[in-house]
């Protein structure tokens, strides 16, 4: 493995710590079973420091200092790349099996905010879903808890609205049934 996909591993362990836990104590992150989670003892030292760095410069974590301690959060951006390595995860345990409901996203975001716009269909892509019409998206896949999860982390409580149904009327059926293959 190369150095760089190191780094970026260890970023994304750190990522995935700090989605765990409204903020962390850097202190913790380096010595105790979360270094050691994050890279061999060896590296950990210099490796997680080097990670919290370039997370730091990237606008994924802010640093909070304390009086006996500084600790590191997500920001907005980073819980973006969260949920997005969520999505790529060979590890995402998703159904295959259709349960018998749809899950329908509707996505009204206006063009100043294009680029989280553009982000959440990138999102909604990788989750399987399929555009119907402008911005009303569905999918028979159960990630509908993920999207609610970014829905209440970005703030979009009346730009996305979450719909899980097993009712859609027949054309329609007929149609996401060719799509998905069901």
């Amino acid at each position: 493995m190369s150095s760089k996909n190191q780094k970026i591993d260890y970023s994304n362990k750190i990522l995935k710590i700090l989605g765990e836990k409204s903020a962390v104590s850097l202190l913790e992150i380096r010595n105790s079973a979360l270094g050691a989670q994050i890279a061999p003892k060896a590296l950990s030292g210099y490796a997680i420091t080097r990670s919290l760095k370039g997370l730091k410069e990237a606008g994924l974590i802010e640093q909070i200092p304390s009086s006996q301690n500084e600790y590191a959060r997500l920001t907005k951006l980073g819980r973006k790349k969260l949920h997005s390595l969520k999505l790529d995860s060979d590890t995402t345990l998703v159904n295959p099996s259709w349960d018998g409901f749809w899950r329908i996203i509707l996505l009204d975001l206006p063009e100043e905010r294009k680029s989280e716009r553009e982000s959440l269909r990138y999102f909604l892509k990788k989750a399987g879903f399929v555009c119907l019409k402008n911005s009303a998206w569905i999918s028979p896949f159960p990630f509908e808890h993920l999207f609610t999860n970014i829905k209440k982390d970005l703030g979009l409580r009346e730009e996305m609205i979450i719909i899980v149904t097993k009712f859609v009327d027949e054309e329609t059926k007929k149609f996401l049934f060719e799509t998905f293959g069901k």
